[in-house]
């Protein structure tokens, strides 16, 4: 049985709190490695460590920092393969999805090598007779990750790549199920120039967090998981004094208005709804029709292309379409959510409860399932179920289903199919969600804008990436100055005010 460690001043370092969490194969249902959970002594020493190693970086030219990111990107390419096995083996996703969770990593630190540019401040000359006002970014100083287990590349990298481009050094806590990605990518990191320390990866659970937010050194958590653990981060890392950038769940609905294009409409609703088994907090769960005749035709034409899909383990090949959920209690907990729209009425069209694989038989495998005739009140409907499951709510009018978006605790992501720009229009300008996609499944937006959602799906000011990642990981000092002309007089000088 393999033992994982932590990453600790640039080298694989050993837990010694004598506690392991089970790493499993999300394929077999076997538990492929042991890791490491850390006590609070090992937290503190190691945000400790950190803290010494951060003065030098800070000090450091941020062109200079840019360069290791330069390296590190290139780095990320060489190893993509090696990279996005580690991430299936652990998770249970695909091949080509794990290489596009890396992908999407990557493109984050790709725009930190633009560092110098977004670390400016801003200056101006006569604010005033002789007064010149300049402001400047500085580092916060030692800031913490605490990232999830269905992106255990994409989310570290947009951790670290701007806290670390920044001048700070961060103490990243991936996700125990999936930790191995973050160790890897770590090593990448010292091979393209990072000095030792200022990484630190650290393996735990609730004691580890704990430790972090109680922690005075560290200045700024961020956070992405469900919402009520957002909530628990961003309070406790508030009442200690400390920024907090916590995002939370989902529950992502497609409008399809009758003049949209339902083929377009019924292929971005499988590919956004099964990819990664369901396990995205910008998969679109819930699609809203707008008419009995849209509806109709909406479920006619995703019934053939949700039974074709492929479920299996990653190893089956490049053409599986999405593999297991990453544990037994995951798997569990769908199925019932399945259950439960059944004994509340919703129509199950098509049933992945029970799914077995011939060879696979303990995998965490879920079969993709449809429901049509949702209501609001139905636990489907309210719960993110984050697994393979779409469900259908239909709607009677453009406003009923805008209502039925906006009245939704979460605002994570939206999405509208429709041939009328006018309606698209309205939708973007109204919906209180913070990434819209207009005849577009999941409105990521590029790793140059900014990614956040609105109401229980964030919980902080700024987002991450782009821009806000630098805010951030930064703290504004501005200076006004004022200097005096000197006149020598008799060996001394004596000052007089420049007027």
């Amino acid at each position: 049985m393999q033992e994982l460690t932590h990453y600790v001043n640039g080298e694989k370092v050993a837990g010694t709190s004598g506690r392991f969490a089970d790493v499993f194969n999300p394929a077999t249902g076997e538990v492929q490695a042991k890791v490491p959970l850390a006590s609070k002594d090992e937290i503190d020493a190691i945000i400790a460590k950190a803290a010494e190693a951060q003065p030098a970086w800070a000090a450091t030219n941020p062109q200079r920092r840019a360069r290791v990111m330069m390296r590190f990107a290139d780095l990320i390419n060489q190893n993509m393969d090696q990279l996005a096995e580690l991430v299936s083996r652990e998770h249970g996703k695909t091949l080509p999805d794990a290489r596009g969770d890396v992908q999407r990593g990557l493109e984050v630190v790709e725009v930190c090598m633009g560092a110098p540019h977004m670390l400016k401040g801003e200056f101006m000359d006569s604010g005033g007779p002789g007064i010149d006002l300049y402001s400047m970014r500085q580092p916060l100083g030692v800031v913490a990750g605490i990232t999830p287990f269905n992106f255990p590349a994409m989310i570290p990298l947009w951790k670290m790549a701007p806290a670390l481009v920044s001048g700070n050094a961060m103490i990243l806590k991936p996700s125990e199920r999936c930790p191995s990605t973050s160790i890897m990518l770590a090593e990448l990191l010292k091979e393209a120039g990072l000095p030792d320390g200022l990484l630190q990866v650290v393996n735990g659970d609730k004691e580890a967090v704990d430790a972090i937010l109680d922690n005075e050194t560290i200045q700024a958590v961020g956070f992405v998981g469900s919402t009520p653990i957002a909530q628990y981060i961003y309070g406790r890392a508030a009442t200690n004094g400390k920024r907090a950038q916590c995002f939370g769940g989902a529950k992502n609905h497609m409008i399809i208005m009758p003049d949209a294009d339902l083929d377009k409409a019924a292929d971005a609703l499988v590919g956004a709804g099964y990819g990664a088994a369901g396990e995205r907090c910008m998969a679109i769960s819930v699609a809203v029709p707008v008419g009995e005749e849209t509806a109709d035709k909406l479920i006619e034409k995703l019934v053939p292309r949700i039974e074709k899909l492929k479920v299996g383990p990653y190893t089956a090949g490049e053409d599986v379409d999405y593999g297991p959920v990453i544990t037994a209690a995951a798997k569990a907990r769908i199925e019932g959510l399945i259950d439960s729209g059944v004994e509340q009425g919703a129509k199950l069209v098509l049933d992945g409860r029970g799914f077995q694989m011939q060879g696979y038989e303990n995998g965490f495998f879920v079969g993709p399932s449809l429901f049509d005739n949702v209501t609001p009140d139905m636990e489907i409907y309210k719960e993110e179920i984050f697994g393979p499951v779409l469900s259908t709510v239909r709607a009677k009018s453009y406003d009923e289903a805008l209502n039925l978006i906006m009245k939704n605790q979460y605002g994570n992501g939206t999405s509208i199919y429709t041939a009328d720009g006018d309606t698209a229009r309205d939708f973007a300008s109204k919906v209180n969600v913070g990434m819209v996609g207009i005849n577009f499944p999941i409105p990521v937006p590029l790793s140059y804008f900014t990614f956040g959602g609105w109401k229980k799906s964030a919980f902080g000011d700024l987002n991450q990436y782009g821009p806000d990642a630098f805010r951030f990981y930064t703290k504004t000092k501005t200076v006004t100055a004022r200097w005096f002309s000197g006149i020598k007089e008799g060996g001394e000088f004596a000052f007089k005010q420049m007027d």
